[in-house]
């Protein structure tokens, strides 16, 4: 039997989906359970009282600053994570003869510098945040400009099979004065700086997001992966008990033929051993339908509708043996 791996593709992609739901599911629990401080005076308070051995996840909001923040050479905004890229456009031959457009990246350079979150009432310095989920930054600023075309510059590339269209620049940053929250590990140095880092074993978002946002954004897609993973399952379950269901009825079908077969051979044999003793009598046309019938045991779904050469050939020498016996005419 053929493996039917369309269904075995749905049920793995159904497996993958419900694993992706856990995770998701998880993650919105921890979040449900992640301390929330009011303010930075409030978090304070806690990291004096809290366990030094256990570490505290906290969730806090605020908004961006820095005491050097970065600015950005196109926008001029000021920023305090800032990535700048620059991607090279041009026209390439494919197989076919024909020019297709593609890119290519020829610089990436990411920028931060130290920040915190000020909600009125004190800072928390965010530590890591470009490996941290949710990030999102802003583009600040795009940028094509054309390459020159100049002899030399065609000739080459023309023998490369490429026409370069122009680089395009991209500004990306974390705007200072950003609404955002962050969930992390808190922790208090002894100068009293508090810092929000990737704890060893938990979540770290930096989002613009509010906790409970971010919670009901994790309950929705952990749904949706459940229900797709059911769909998948299902279909994927179809598949295969249709693909059971075929070689079970193609197998029935051999066997249903097999014991046809067998009884047709047993049959003949009879005919054969009841000739040999002498016990039937049948003219010429009877032999030849007799003939034809122990030919054709195959075909049992449907009339048979091949002619077989050894059939032919006996059509033939029949007919011959016929005409022999018409009395000659002038």
């Amino acid at each position: 039997m053929l493996i039917p791996w369309g269904g075995v593709g749905c049920c793995l992609s159904a497996a993958a989906l419900y694993l992706l739901g856990r995770s998701s599911g998880r993650d919105a629990e921890v979040l449900r359970s992640v301390a929330r401080a009011g303010s930075t005076k409030d978090l304070a308070a806690i990291l004096d009282t809290a366990s030094k051995v256990l570490p505290l996840v906290v969730a806090v909001s605020g908004r961006v600053g820095s005491d050097t923040p970065l600015i950005c050479q196109q926008s001029g905004m000021r920023g305090v994570i800032v990535e700048e890229t620059a991607e090279q456009h041009f026209l390439k031959h494919n197989d076919a003869g024909s020019w297709i457009q593609d890119s290519a990246v020829m610089l990436s350079v990411s920028k931060e510098v130290p920040w915190y979150l000020d909600d009125g009432t004190g800072r928390v310095f965010v530590v890591g945040a470009r490996g941290a989920a949710g990030l999102v930054l802003t583009v600040a600023s795009e940028v094509f400009e054309e390459s020159g075309r100049t002899l030399v510059r065609g000739t080459l590339d023309y023998l490369q099979g490429l026409k370069m269209l122009g680089v395009k620049r991209t500004e990306r940053v974390l705007p200072t004065g950003t609404s955002l929250t962050v969930v992390g590990e808190a922790i208090k140095d002894d100068v009293g700086t508090i810092r929000i880092q990737r704890p060893h074993k938990g979540p770290f978002y930096v989002s613009p997001k509010s906790i409970d946002q971010l919670i009901m954004n994790l309950g929705k897609w952990a749904k949706l992966y459940q229900l797709a993973s059911m769909g998948f399952a299902a279909f994927g379950v179809f598949l295969l008990a249709k693909r059971a269901l075929q070689h079970f009825l193609e197998r029935k079908r051999r066997h249903e033929l097999q014991k046809r077969v067998h009884a047709a051979a047993a049959q003949r044999q009879a005919r054969e051993a009841e000739g040999g003793n002498g016990t039937s009598d049948v003219d010429s046309n009877n032999k030849k339908d007799q003939l034809v019938l122990d030919i054709c045991v195959i075909c049992l779904e449907q009339e048979y509708n091949a002619v077989w050469p050894h059939v032919l050939l006996y059509e033939l020498l029949f007919s011959f043996d016929e005409l022999s016996t018409l009395p000659e005419k002038n």
